[in-house]
């Protein structure tokens, strides 16, 4: 079942053009990467699935993104609930300096929801999807700046999951972790993937085949090849994919 359909997409910030013609079906409740040498528009593409760039003055998209049969580009989009519904988790993570518990309910506050009750239990059912309730149960009032980085990490995930989205972007979020953090992100997501759906960037190839189901590999603004994962780097059909996922490019 397809849960993202991309029609021709093209981005351009001002007269630079980052995206052409990018055309992509995302399956639903798979993991999907994006691979690419910097510069080659993964992230541009990924933003576009929820109009993050729209807040950028002079980006300029054409083309259509489709999801559950609509064009998210249609004037009258909601962006807010779109926003909710196709949650991003960024490279670095962002936490805002409140406390735990605060953090987890803001995402709820802005889209209305004050309901006590329910608040109480998106809190923990968001803080033990990421398995971080056993630890943080107790220091819901710690605030979240303290925490380790991959601890941050899961709760800005956690933050997301608290308003219910459908789709999970994630932009490189173990760039800045290491090993054994990485490790139990990747755990996590595959733990995730039973219920949503997840479109990574990523620039560890290492990753890209351990946890996606399906790669798309970006050069230039162009999606040059996309499909199954084990397909990709075992016998990819274009020879620049080839030549990138063996290093001998990027």
């Amino acid at each position: 079942m397809i849960a993202i359909e991309v029609n021709k997409l093209s981005v351009f910030y001002g007269q630079f053009q980052a995206l052409k013609d990018v055309s992509m079906k995302i399956n639903k409740q798979k993991i999907t990467a994006l691979i690419g040498p910097s510069g080659c528009g993964k992230t541009t593409f990924l933003r576009c699935l929820n109009r993050m760039n729209d807040l950028i003055d002079e980006a300029r998209i054409v083309g259509e993104v489709i999801i559950d049969g609509v064009d998210i580009y249609r004037e009258d989009i909601d962006l807010l609930e779109l926003r909710r519904r196709v949650g991003m988790v960024f490279q670095r993570p962002n936490p805002f300096p409140l406390s735990i518990e605060a953090n987890i309910l803001y995402g709820l506050k802005v889209h209305g929801i004050n309901d006590r009750k329910l608040m109480e239990e998106r809190l923990v059912r968001s803080l033990e999807a990421v398995q971080l309730w056993d630890e943080l149960k107790d220091h819901l009032r710690k605030n979240a700046l303290s925490l380790s980085l991959e601890q941050q990490q899961r709760l800005c995930l956690a933050r997301v999951l608290a308003v219910e989205p459908e789709i999970l972007l994630m932009d490189e979020p173990c760039s800045a972790l290491d090993p054994i953090a990485t490790a139990r992100i990747e755990e996590l997501m595959f733990d995730l993937k039973k219920q949503y759906t997840i479109v990574i960037v990523t620039h560890n190839m290492q990753q890209a085949a351990r946890v996606s189901d399906f790669t798309g590999y970006f050069l230039l603004g162009e999606l040059i090849e996309f499909g199954e994962t084990e397909q990709i780097f075992t016998a990819p059909a274009d020879r620049r994919t080839e030549e990138y996922i063996t290093g001998r490019y990027g």
